[in-house]
């Protein structure tokens, strides 16, 4: 299996809790290895107690696997630090579809209606990397990927 191939299958591989979102996507996959016996894969979790961390484990062995790859490994890291702008645009557009707006310090704007009058109800959602917001424009609540950013350490 070439490095192409199995990128191309690691992007059908969906985040668990995020389904419309692929791993490739969602950005934590940090490095890929191919030989012929052995497919490794190292993988950015986005939060250190992921709790989806094992189910992403065994379907990324499986969809490679179900490919043809005779045997994989997959390593999660510790560094680099998963940040939101891993998202590719792919990512931000399959979260706006599945009604999770795009991370950013300025205002969210709603997924559905586009309004920028929206306004936060909780700075914690249903999983660590999410918060939950308010439409004022259609009146729909929604979600938003938290900003995770690397923060300039103090000397």
């Amino acid at each position: 299996m070439t490095h192409d191939q199995a990128m191309a299958v690691l992007a059908t591989v969906s985040d668990p809790e995020i389904p419309v979102l692929s791993i490739v996507d969602l950005g934590i996959v940090e490095r890929l290895a191919c030989a012929p016996d052995l497919i490794e894969v190292w993988l950015v979790p986005t939060f250190a107690g992921c709790p989806a961390l094992e189910l992403i484990r065994r379907s990324v062995s499986a969809a490679l696997q179900e490919a043809g790859a005779p045997q994989v490994q997959v390593t999660f890291l510790t560094a680099p630090v998963w940040t939101t702008d891993r998202i590719t645009p792919r990512g931000l557009a399959a979260l706006a579809s599945f009604g999770i707006a795009a991370p950013g310090e300025q205002v969210a704007a709603c997924p559905y209606c586009q309004s920028t009058q929206t306004r936060r109800e909780s700075a914690f959602g249903p999983t660590l990397c999410r918060q939950v917001f308010y439409c004022d424009g259609c009146q729909q609540p929604f979600e938003r990927m938290k900003l995770m950013t690397l923060a300039p350490r103090p000397r």
